[in-house]
């Protein structure tokens, strides 16, 4: 039976996200689920797979239950399905970042870019002022990637910081676009341009998934495929899944 896979992540502020981690495992295992979240202080990250019923009895627990206590009313959430169980187990782990930069003074909790709808990335990329990044490793950039947009070239992303420190500058780059698989990298770093004094900074609510989601693939700037962080390998227009398996 083809099982249902949800993406997720929220910039939060969790204080005790220590004292978290068991009762979510437990939630979880109950609910048979499977796969990969990270707690820390700025929030949660994770993608995991189950049963229908399973996973949305999980969404709903992280939304609106009592072990979060409303604090994650603004999750970030895409669901897409696998033919079989992309995970091998649960892990739930501490983390200093739920993505890292290595930059204690940024925080997400309190100040990002402008998040923009998969319906209007098009108009904006296309707009000959906007400098369009990729902020995701040379790895993922080489299986797929929006037209016309900049490869920083890193193979993690705590090397955006040395990136946009010596090729990006706010008196130059008025108006920067960022995007990313899920919307968590380019959502943190927008969060550090504009502590570095960009202005006009955006990023594609939802990332690369949501796109491919929701717009027509004849309407599509998107080139190539999305590469996930599971055994689905990557996916394409609509989410879905590659046949083949293969990493060409």
């Amino acid at each position: 039976m083809p099982f249902k896979v949800a993406a997720f992540y929220q910039f939060a502020a969790l204080p005790d996200f220590r004292e978290l981690r068991e009762p979510l495992r437990a939630i979880g295992a109950g609910l048979g689920i499977k796969g990969s979240v990270l707690l820390a202080q700025e929030g949660i990250n994770g993608t995991v797979a189950g049963s229908d019923e399973g996973i949305d009895a999980l969404v709903h627990e992280l939304q609106h239950g009592a072990l979060f206590g409303g604090r994650l009313d603004n999750l970030e959430l895409k669901f897409s399905t696998a033919g079989d169980m992309p995970f091998q187990r649960l892990k739930i782990r501490l983390k200093k970042e739920i993505v890292t930069l290595g930059d204690a003074t940024v925080d997400p909790t309190r100040q990002v870019g402008t998040y923009v709808e998969p319906s209007e990335w098009n108009e904006l990329i296309a707009a000959p002022d906007t400098l369009v990044i990729d902020t995701r490793n040379a790895f993922e950039v080489a299986m797929g990637t929006f037209e016309g947009a900049v490869d920083p070239g890193i193979k993690s992303f705590g090397q955006f910081k040395d990136f946009a420190a010596e090729k990006l500058d706010p008196a130059k780059h008025r108006k920067i676009a960022m995007f990313c698989t899920g919307g968590i990298r380019c959502e943190k770093a927008s969060a550090y341009l504009l502590a570095r004094g960009f202005s006009e900074v955006y990023h594609l609510k939802g990332g690369i998934l949501r796109y491919l989601e929701g717009v027509p693939e004849e309407e599509s700037r998107w080139r190539g495929e999305c590469f996930v962080f599971d055994e689905r390998v990557a996916l394409g227009h609509g989410l879905r899944e590659r046949s083949d398996g293969s990493h060409e």
